[in-house]
């Protein structure tokens, strides 16, 4: 047998360099599990548990009352739950807030990605002022929008009795109580849907419009075939994000209209805090909580089947 012969089989047998392989991978776990600790510990305390005992709550009578006991009920709120047409109207009217500022939103911040995306003069300045909604809390924006809305003092009050159209009482009337917070939340959520426009627009390689000017493609023909496509896993995405967070919106509605005018503008969190915190229904307001998880969880599942199929095609 020859020397090599023999180093080669040696070392085959030798099984140290396995176990020190093994020695090393498991301190690179530990490694990235101590590394990982103090970010997952924020979201274990303040998202895991507060989730967790929201749901646990909806299982039981619990009142805001002092000294009261808490008692399993089972499914005693869910049931009441189905047949309260309260919660299930302030259900409607959620999805029809959330989708028309979702929809009317899209629409808005892509007219102006594509002002921004152009040879604008001034465009630093531009995008720097079509920013400012980003950066005011929603409290600020409603407080504002509400001195807009005023229909004693309000400045469109003002714009429409100089033309001597009379004033409208814009959050206190039935009729425009919605569509006004609809047209604050559009205004509130127009900037951070430009700015992942036009990132995208940005993506498009300035090639494939020149190419399609020179072949005699209009601008709308250039933005229907060319940037409409390019743009359409970042709208899919935005618009259902933006859903989602509509949705689940609290401090806007509350801050302009508390969910009056007779409820025309209740949206469910809004209608869930109301439950818990007005009328000390603790354990009834967890089970719409849970009601509207699930419902989020759906939504939300759609759109990760969606992101799943779309990179599932972009691999093949």
């Amino acid at each position: 047998m020859s020397t090599a012969t023999k180093t080669r089989r040696e070392a085959k047998e030798d099984p140290r360099p396995v176990k020190r392989a093994g020695h090393r991978v498991r301190a690179q776990r530990r490694e990235a599990i101590v590394l990982v600790i103090p970010a997952l510990l924020p979201i274990l305390i303040f998202s895991v548990i507060p989730l967790v005992s929201g749901v646990a709550l909806g299982f039981t009578d619990a009142t805001l009352a002092r000294n009261a006991e808490i008692n399993f009920i089972g499914l005693g709120n869910f049931i009441e739950l189905f047949g309260d047409h309260r919660f299930w109207g302030s259900f409607g009217i959620g999805i029809v807030w959330a989708g028309a500022v979702a929809l009317l939103t899209l629409i808005a911040a892509m007219g102006l990605a594509l002002l921004l995306n152009s040879d604008l003069r001034l465009k630093g300045l531009t995008r720097v002022l079509a920013l400012i909604p980003w950066a005011m809390p929603p409290v600020v924006i409603a407080i504002v929008w509400r001195m807009i809305y005023n229909p004693n003092s309000g400045p469109l009050n003002g714009v429409l009795e100089s033309f001597g159209i009379p004033g409208v009482n814009w959050l206190g009337d039935f009729s425009t109580a919605l569509p006004a917070v609809i047209v604050v939340g559009v205004w509130a959520g127009i900037p951070q849907t430009t700015v992942l426009l036009l990132a995208g627009m940005q993506s498009i390689s300035a090639e494939q419009h020149e190419a399609a000017a020179v072949d005699g493609a209009g601008a709308f023909r250039r933005f229907w075939h060319i940037t409409l496509p390019g743009l359409r896993p970042i709208i899919f995405a935005v618009t259902a994000l933006d859903f989602i967070w509509q949705f689940n919106s609290f401090g806007l509605i509350y801050v302009l209209t508390e969910g009056g005018p007779g409820g025309r503008t209740m949206i469910p969190p809004l209608f869930t805090y109301l439950e818990a915190f007005r009328n000390r229904e603790i354990g009834y307001a967890s089970a719409m909580g849970d009601v509207l998880v699930i419902a989020i969880l759906l939504i939300l599942s759609l759109y990760l089947v969606n992101q799943f199929r779309q990179t599932k095609e972009a691999r093949s």
